[in-house]
């Protein structure tokens, strides 16, 4: 929505979307009937996980196409995810857009995404009304695989070059809920910036904070669900521009005890904290983390309080030297961020209270390094991404680790299959469980006997 700066796959984050999809992609037939969901299906019995945990994404936006109007597709891609060896599903159910691909009384139902779709951007449309969520969860488990539901947290539509989507440019109304920007032309409303891509809310909004956990109570009331992962549960961008709402304003003086010196915060088009920032900024960066760090501590509250059971967890980027930008700390409250990171030398000394490891069930990092960055010890390879967050989460939570195959560097062209086997050995050796994003993406490069090989390897050494 503003400048899109950082390395290769950021531009991913603010837009999860397959860059292709299989050549010469038809639609099926019209749906004269559709099969509905046995609203009381005997629950099978999963199997006992063996070994560490692996998880799939399954993108709304990158496989549409595919799930939005088709039973069939969901069922055998369940049967081909658990062949291959992974143990869960992550079902993106609330995409970008901010509309919702389950029941619920608040959202509105998803019924079309903008995706790329044989070389360009356009619209997938949904016709079908079967429960796309339940659907999943009955065939996941049905193949052996657990079924997490993850929701695009703090966004509410989505500008494309074709068009918008979403509840925001439905309700007009909730203008008020959108993030308001620090751009070089002055503080800016989400809803008035021309740059495609994702309008995100204001996490310091009450209003906004309370739409979303009615909307993880819903989700964590349907039957059978596995787990919920927060993505995007964080400030629009990685600039440091966003958030200066009225309600962030009010929250903020709140916080220091008295109206701020300067509004906005920061600079005008700066990106980066300067090497020895003010106690007003430094009061800012660390006030946005504890708007994140809040809401998380009440979203697991909400989802536990509705089923115990349902693990919950969040989706973050592993590149934590520059994710204070996002108003996200993502460690233990354990981990001393001052002591260990040169990056973070200017953080006060209440900042570590932000982190929320501690209050999750799990935690996905996004080692979103390129091909030649699978082994290494630092940031920017995918075997540093995981060392360094076993490190930071301090034993806090169980996470799992793994990279972006499809848009990371050397990965856009697909024919890795060689590199996948290591890529699996090297997470499930760094780290608690293998991450994989996405699932177009083992369709669109036929990945799927690499995974099959690389888990089947892992798996003879238990």
């Amino acid at each position: 929505m503003k400048r899109v700066f950082l390395i290769i796959s950021l531009a991913l984050l603010l837009v999860p979307s397959c860059k292709k999809q299989e050549e010469g992609f038809k639609w099926k037939e019209a749906w004269d009937s559709q099969t509905p969901v046995d609203p009381d299906p005997e629950e099978p019995s999963l199997p006992e996980i063996k070994g560490k945990s692996r998880y799939i994404w399954v993108d709304a936006a990158a496989n549409f196409p595919y799930y939005a109007n088709d039973l069939a597709y969901i069922a055998e891609d369940c049967e081909r995810i658990a062949q291959m060896g992974f143990t869960d599903l992550i079902v993106d159910v609330r995409p970008t857009s901010g509309d919702v691909l389950f029941t619920s009384s608040v959202a509105p139902a998803c019924q079309k995404v903008a995706a790329w779709v044989n070389g360009k951007y356009r619209w997938v449309e949904r016709t079908a009304t079967f429960d796309y969520l339940a659907r999943f969860i009955e065939a996941g488990h049905a193949a052996g695989l657990r079924v997490n539901a993850a929701i695009n947290t703090m966004v509410g539509g989505y500008h494309s070059s074709i068009g918008d989507v979403g509840m925001l440019y439905n309700q007009p109304g909730r203008k008020s809920w959108c993030s308001v920007d620090n751009l070089p032309g002055g503080l800016t409303n989400a809803m008035d910036d021309s740059e495609t891509g994702p309008r995100f809310l204001d996490p310091a909004n009450p209003d906004v904070q309370e739409f979303l956990l009615t909307l993880l109570g819903e989700l964590a009331a349907y039957e059978g669900l596995d787990g919920i992962v927060l993505d995007r549960c964080r400030y629009d961008d990685n600039n440091l521009d966003a958030g200066y709402t009225d309600a962030a304003k009010d929250a903020f003086t709140t916080y220091l005890g008295s109206a701020p010196s300067a509004w906005p915060v920061m600079p005008q088009g700066q990106t980066y904290v300067s090497s020895n920032p003010s106690t007003l900024q430094r009061s800012w960066l660390t006030f946005r983390c504890k708007v994140i760090h809040d809401f998380v501590e009440k979203a697991a509250a909400k989802v536990h309080s509705v089923n115990a059971d349902v693990r919950f967890g969040v989706y973050v980027g592993a590149w934590f030297s520059e994710y204070y930008r996002s108003g996200v700390n993502w460690t233990s409250s354990q981990y001393n961020v001052k002591k260990e990171e040169s990056t973070y030398k200017w953080v006060p000394n209440n900042y570590q209270k932000t982190g929320f490891a501690d209050l999750l069930d799990f935690i996905f990092l996004g080692a979103y390094a390129g091909t030649n960055g699978v082994h290494g010890s630092s940031e920017w390879t995918m075997e540093g991404f995981a060392k360094l967050g076993a490190k930071r989460l301090a034993g806090a939570v169980p996470f799992a680790a793994g990279p972006d195959i499809g848009n990371g560097t050397g990965f856009e062209g697909g024919h890795q299959e060689a590199l996948i086997p290591d890529i699996v050995d090297t997470m499930l050796k760094n780290s608690d469980g293998l991450f994989i994003f996405d699932l177009c993406h083992i369709r669109m490069f036929e990945y799927w006997k690499a995974f099959e090989d690389g888990i089947n390897a892992y798996l003879k050494t238990l």
